[in-house]
């Protein structure tokens, strides 16, 4: 994160660039937006947090495979191939949230400040902005993770598939109620365009955890039988009666 941060922060004019064309093409109706700060240690703060933040985005392939390395050494080889692929598909489930809270943004933007009467400029602090805006980025990709919770969980047998698919109502009120308070901004869009790719992540996740329910049925019905065969034959004739 550290590495990750240093070149963030090299990276920092361009993207506060970035972040200050979405609130100010906000524009419209004779309102004015744009950013300000309001410190004079602002500026110095935002670029050190902004810059955490990128190197956070930048590591999420090492910090996401370390959440499963950290549970690793006591699970079996089979269960260590499946950590890979856990990695493998966290760490674009990760981004693809980011990314599309990214794209959603302007949208929030500009639901919030509609209602800022006309002829009124409506100065943003930049600090409070950008800790928006990180906060947005982070929380729907960590949301984007939540479906692969479930697949790691059941894969290490802790639930089985079936209990996943009995709850699907349950899961997707949960998954709207989680999407309203996860959400810092109040709008409904937000909530909806958050909560229906986890619902279809959830869809696809309940389709991985049958099939590794079925292959772990498969093969502790393969063991019980050759376990069964092997009694059998150690079984040999009882003791002479004299």
């Amino acid at each position: 994160m550290a590495i990750g941060a240093g070149v963030g922060w090299f990276l920092y004019d361009p993207v506060f660039a970035l972040a200050a064309e979405a609130i100010r093409n906000t524009d419209g109706g004779g309102v004015i937006t744009d950013l300000n700060f309001t410190q004079s240690m602002a500026p110095f703060d935002l670029k050190v947090r902004v810059s955490f933040f990128l190197g956070v985005l930048a590591s999420s392939p090492w910090w996401i495979y370390q959440l499963w390395a950290f549970v690793a050494p006591g699970l079996t080889r089979r269960e260590k191939r499946t950590g890979l692929a856990f990695v493998a598909a966290a760490v674009p489930l990760f981004l693809g949230g980011a990314y599309l809270a990214w794209a959603v943004l302007p949208n929030a933007l500009r639901l919030l400040t509609s209602a800022t009467p006309d002829g009124v400029s409506n100065l943003i602090d930049a600090a409070n902005y950008l800790t928006f805006v990180m906060q947005f980025m982070l929380i729907f990709g960590l949301a984007f993770l939540l479906p692969l919770l479930m697949v790691a969980i059941t894969a290490v047998g802790v639930v089985r598939g079936s209990t996943w698919r009995k709850g699907w109502r349950w899961a997707i009120v949960g998954i709207f109620t989680f999407a309203a308070f996860a959400t810092p901004s109040p709008d409904a869009i937000s909530m909806v365009l958050m909560a229906l790719p986890i619902c279809g992540l959830y869809g696809v996740a309940l389709l991985v955890c049958a099939q590794l329910d079925r292959r772990r049925d498969k093969r502790r019905a393969a063991e019980d039988a050759e376990l069964a065969g092997s009694s059998e034959g150690s079984a040999g004739p009882g003791p002479a009666v004299a």
